[in-house]
């Protein structure tokens, strides 16, 4: 369904996550922060929360981390205050960009931001201007060896616990539900024994955009540059990587 075969190379991908791990855990904890704030502490009862812990355990963040930023985030003394914001706009050759951040000073994460898309050649647009491209779905990647089950047997729970669509690609399993089936659908997954190499509520997009080796190399350049950005969660994008 998203359309762009990002999977093709696990290796190259895990290798990629763990150079940039401390950046990840600190961006976590700040979704951790915010869930918590929003719900409360108790995972039980808020889903946003269990969401994110599920989000924190695909990038192997220690149960330990997870713990003492849930408590850190519920403490008395922390009165750190986070929005989140979603800027829109377009990479090179037209590409579709979306930039969700979560900030306690919008003026400079909105500065941070147009300053990485002037650099990389795009210009950030109004809101509305490319979300249309993009569905928010949930998403859920199995590493085929990761599990003993054969691809039926996975079809059927995932299909059987709400899920929308089901795909086998070359190294993964690709399940979609809509966003107010993504929870259900993963705990009833992780109850089957099964452990996600993604799964989070993505923008997916519709259509997608194939780009030369020099459109490639500044699009690359220019989710790079981004996903450098502290306040900067999550890029998407419409580029058939």
């Amino acid at each position: 369904m998203s359309g762009h075969s990002k999977w093709h190379n696990i290796q190259a991908k895990k290798g990629k996550a763990d150079a940039a791990r401390g950046k990840i855990f600190t961006k976590l904890g700040r979704e951790l922060l915010v869930a918590v704030k929003e719900g409360g502490p108790d995972p039980s009862a808020n889903s946003k929360l269990r969401d994110v812990i599920a989000k924190c355990k695909t990038n192997n963040m220690p149960n330990d981390t997870i713990n003492n930023a849930i408590k850190k985030a519920s403490g008395e003394g922390n009165t750190a205050n986070y929005e989140e914001l979603t800027y829109e706009g377009y990479g090179p050759s037209g590409v579709a960009v979306i930039v969700e951040a979560s900030t306690d000073n919008k003026n400079r994460t909105a500065a941070d931001v147009r300053h990485v898309f002037d650099k990389a050649g795009g210009n950030l647009g109004t809101t509305g201007c490319v979300s249309y491209m993009f569905n928010k779905k949930g998403v859920i990647v199995i590493e085929k060896e990761t599990t003993q089950m054969n691809e039926d047997e996975l079809m059927m729970i995932a299909l059987e616990a709400g899920a929308e669509d089901f795909q086998s690609q070359e190294e993964v399993y690709e399940i979609i539900t809509e966003p107010s089936e993504f929870s259900s659908v993963r705990e009833k997954l992780e109850e089957a024994g099964l452990t996600f190499l993604e799964a989070e509520v993505q923008m997916v997009p519709t259509t997608t955009v194939v780009l030369d080796e020099k459109g490639i190399e500044k699009m690359e350049r220019l989710i790079e540059r981004l996903e450098e950005l502290d306040d900067v969660m999550n890029v998407y994008h419409n580029w058939e990587e």
